[in-house]
């Protein structure tokens, strides 16, 4: 997209974010999910009007065929609100199920799960995690696939299988072929609609006392002889962490730049607060140097962010996902860390308030606390970085 127009079509979405959605937060806040989603099914229909749907998808399903670079600057713009991205068809897990069947899928799953899923007629979720094992070695696995006839029958334990609450189907994560001599291949990746036999919703998991609802909430799944046809199988037989790492890369850049959006947001609110609160008349709360030491750490910190994540997003789309891994690995424990940093300032700043839900504070926190977590924790991708850079000089990381 030319510079002009991109810059143009930024412009417009920070318009209607502020204007359409930032004025649904409260009731966000007070009320939860479901009391503003017949309001946000309506705004979706403004985003398809403004021709601006799923920005991060090609123009052939319906997206606006935005680069990984030009759809990391508007995902920030999204995250100002935790509206955003839902908005405009942009949310994981469904944006990274959405990547994976468009490459992926069969022309059937195409017109079964894909297309529906792009026109936001349906939601999906992500089934990988699981409780009893470590998250950070994904190879460690117990759900299993065993072919049966013409069916997959699956039988395992998941959790944080987010927005599988009011989900059409899952994307699952199991081992078919267990005595595969690489461990990576292993694992497949199966279509499995959430109303097929087997499939058990256990609960909405609470995050810091909040379960959440519909797309906004995670959920534990128990599959239990849960039968899908063979045909179900997305990519090929082994397949699945090798689809997995085509989704995680993009999907990375998108977490970043919300996160950064996020941050924005924080440092906003700290900056009000910061000129509207006294602590004694005629003295605001940003007169003190703490404050400000606060405020400009943020602000340093926000930009760098953002120029290490637009630069991991443009090798991306100059080289590929894998010559930037380790670009890849440093901005997301980078921009966990600062976003986590940010809103902790901003809470501070804001005394008793910030602990409670008449700000979005304790929204980033309480949601977005995982960011230092879920698609690899800080622990694992510092190792990734550390290994790239002593390589050269002959020491092994183990």
């Amino acid at each position: 997209m030319e510079t002009k127009e991109l810059e143009q079509l930024l412009n417009d979405v920070r318009e209607f974010v502020v204007e359409e959605l930032v004025p649904l937060e409260n009731q966000l806040m007070q009320d939860g999910w479901e009391a503003v989603l017949p309001t946000l099914r309506e705004k979706r229909k403004i985003v398809k009007s403004q021709g601006w749907w799923l920005p991060q998808m090609s123009k052939d399903i319906g997206g606006l065929g935005l680069s990984v670079a030009e759809f990391g600057r508007m995902s920030e713009i999204l995250a100002w609100s935790p509206t955003g991205h839902y908005c405009f068809n942009a949310q994981a897990p469904d944006a990274g199920n959405i990547e994976i069947l468009h490459q992926y899928g069969t022309d059937e799953q195409k017109a079964q799960f894909l297309q529906p899923l792009a026109n936001g007629e349906t939601r999906s979720c992500f089934s990988m995690t699981e409780p009893e094992h470590a998250g950070s070695n994904p190879t460690i696995m117990s759900t299993t696939a065993v072919k049966e006839g013409d069916s997959w029958i699956i039988d395992g334990h998941k959790w944080f299988t987010s927005a599988a609450d009011g989900s059409a189907f899952a994307i699952v994560m199991a081992v078919t072929k267990p005595h595969a001599e690489k461990v990576y291949a292993r694992a497949s990746m199966i279509i499995v609609p959430t109303d097929t036999e087997g499939f058990n919703h256990v609960r909405r998991i609470k995050i810091m006392g909040e379960a959440g609802e519909d797309w906004a909430s995670h959920s534990e799944i128990r599959y239990e002889d849960c039968r899908v046809p063979l045909e179900n199988l997305l990519g090929g037989d082994g397949e699945g962490f090798v689809i997995a790492q085509q989704r995680l890369g993009p999907g990375r850049i998108h977490h970043c730049m919300r996160f950064i959006g996020m941050a924005e947001r924080s440092l906003h609110l700290m900056c009000s607060r910061a000129a509207e609160r006294e602590l004694s008349p005629g003295v605001p709360l940003g007169s003190k140097q703490t404050i400000q030491n606060w405020i400009a750490d943020s602000r340093a910190e926000i930009n760098a962010s953002r120029l290490l994540v637009l630069d991991a997003a443009r090798k991306i789309d100059e080289v590929g996902t894998k010559a930037a891994r380790n670009d890849i690995s440093i901005i997301k424990f980078y921009t966990a860390n600062m976003l986590m940093r940010v809103v902790d300032r901003a809470i501070q700043a804001h005394g008793a308030l910030g602990v409670t839900d008449d700000t979005l504070l304790s929204w980033f926190y309480r949601h977005e606390r995982g960011a230092r977590i879920y698609d690899g924790a800080d622990e694992v991708h510092r190792r990734v970085v550390a290994r790239n850079e002593l390589k050269p000089f002959g020491v092994k990381v183990t």
